[in-house]
């Protein structure tokens, strides 16, 4: 097939899957335009039907692992799932997972040309046109099970054409300000709107926000609070679930580190006994599934000497969730942050959980128009820890500070300077970890 002259900007459904990405990003007038007009038009155009089970998990922090957790263990069961996560790491593929395996470039491609054709005259953002693509390949591959990650908020979020049989709402706390509002109560109204009338709709967050559990009982969900309808306890060896009819007693704690996990844990098998009547998952399944979860960049320790964990953190409340995970490792000598940050994000707010933690920061820039250079964040980190000259490394103080390109010479430099009984922590951002991992060769 030969394109036409008018068309020639226009990638074809066998055209490689970069060209496809490059196109998205250019479509639309600016990158995040909050909205559900649009794409729920496209989405009636492609006659979606979406006839799965349906599991939409938002929230500030925790998502990506509730999904992950949700997918091994429904594997475990025996059911057909689909996972829609992002952001990605490394590879967009990464963001359609069907049976635990991501879609392949030819599969994705021939969506996106499907979206394309209905989409028309309409003008869709990189993130709506992806929705559509991979919820348009989920709905043709006989699932019985969509787990379905919200990308930004929740009322607003391109996700949120999809009417959930089961909403989770992980944490409600403060990011994305521009979009969300600056307060926790703001921002669980937005979030609350993935929850529908009549279907369960489960808050793991401690402590949820009046608006959220507000807005849960005015459209009448079916609304399963953390300490009141579920809750979890454990000893060194073991955990238990509680919920409303259910109890799993004597599981093992997920491969997924970290101390909150299991109130990730506990979310998921909260909207588990909410379906058990559509999709019954035995006691097996859940032991199994939670010893198989996977989660890349998610205080995910490598391997090797000296220890280096990775973490997407990115906000003050998965700063301080990550600063009590590092407290409950072994002692180590020296711990160096690796740390590269988006220049909209509270950079401050994250700095301050981690105290006197991190002995010396290697500060990395990061490319695009919401980046931040090595230099501007060092300038912004070094007042909260105290360091005295931000572009001086070898100035005595209670944290070093050092200037880098990116966030792999940033880690090459810690390498370096690192003991095999020291400790390297990788953060700040998914292009942070990203931009390691690929440095260091691995898969995701």
């Amino acid at each position: 097939m030969s394109r036409t002259p008018a068309a020639s900007l226009i990638p074809l459904a066998n055209d490689p899957l970069d060209t496809w990405l490059s196109y998205l990003e250019a479509i639309h007038n600016k990158p995040i335009d909050l909205g559900l007009e649009r794409v729920a038009q496209v989405a009636t155009r492609m006659g979606l039907k979406l006839e799965a089970i349906k599991i939409v998990v938002g929230g500030t922090n925790g998502k990506g692992s509730t999904c992950a957790m949700l997918e091994a263990i429904l594997l475990a069961a025996g059911y057909k799932v689909g996972v829609y996560a992002s952001p990605h790491l490394v590879h967009f593929n990464e963001r359609a997972r069907i049976n635990g395996e991501m879609a392949s470039d030819a599969a994705l491609t021939a969506q996106f040309a499907r979206v394309q054709a209905a989409r028309a005259e309409v003008s869709l953002t990189y993130f709506e046109f992806t929705t559509l693509a991979i919820l348009a390949l989920f709905d043709q591959a006989g699932l019985d099970v969509m787990v379905l990650e919200v990308g930004l908020g929740g009322r607003l979020d391109a996700v949120n054409i999809v009417d959930a049989d089961c909403a989770i709402i992980t944490s409600v706390d403060i990011d994305h300000t521009e979009w969300l509002g600056d307060t926790r109560e703001r921002i669980g109204f937005e979030k609350a709107h993935i929850f529908r009338s009549g279907k369960p709709a489960i808050c793991s967050d401690p402590v949820p926000p009046a608006t959220l559990v507000e807005y849960a009982e005015q459209i009448g969900a079916e609304l399963w609070l953390f300490g009141k309808d579920f809750n979890y306890s454990g000893d060194r060896q073991q955990w238990a679930y509680g919920g409303r009819e259910q109890r799993r007693n004597a599981l093992a704690y997920p491969a997924l580190r970290g101390a909150n996990q299991l109130l990730n844990a506990s979310a998921a098998l909260a909207a588990l006994e909410s379906l058990r009547h559509r999709i019954p998952v035995p006691q097996q399944a859940v032991r199994l599934g939670l010893s198989q979860a996977a989660l890349p960049g998610r205080f995910q320790i490598l391997p090797g000497q000296p220890t280096v964990i990775l973490d997407v953190a990115h906000n003050p409340h998965a700063a301080a969730v990550l600063a009590q995970n590092l407290d409950n490792m072994g002692f180590h000598p020296y711990t160096y942050g690796v740390i590269g940050m988006l220049s909209d994000k509270d950079i401050e707010g994250v700095v301050a959980k981690f105290g006197d933690r991190i002995d010396h920061w290697f500060c990395a820039g990061l490319e695009g128009t919401r980046g931040l250079s090595g230099e501007a964040l060092a300038a912004r980190i070094a007042a909260p820890v105290g360091a005295g000259d931000a572009a001086d490394a070898t100035t005595e103080s209670p944290s070093k500070l050092s200037i880098h390109a990116n966030p792999a010479d940033a880690f090459a430099a810690a390498r370096e300077r690192a003991n095999e009984n020291d400790r390297i922590v990788v953060f700040g951002s998914f292009l942070t970890v990203a931009s390691v991992l690929q440095a260091l060769g691995r898969k995701v």
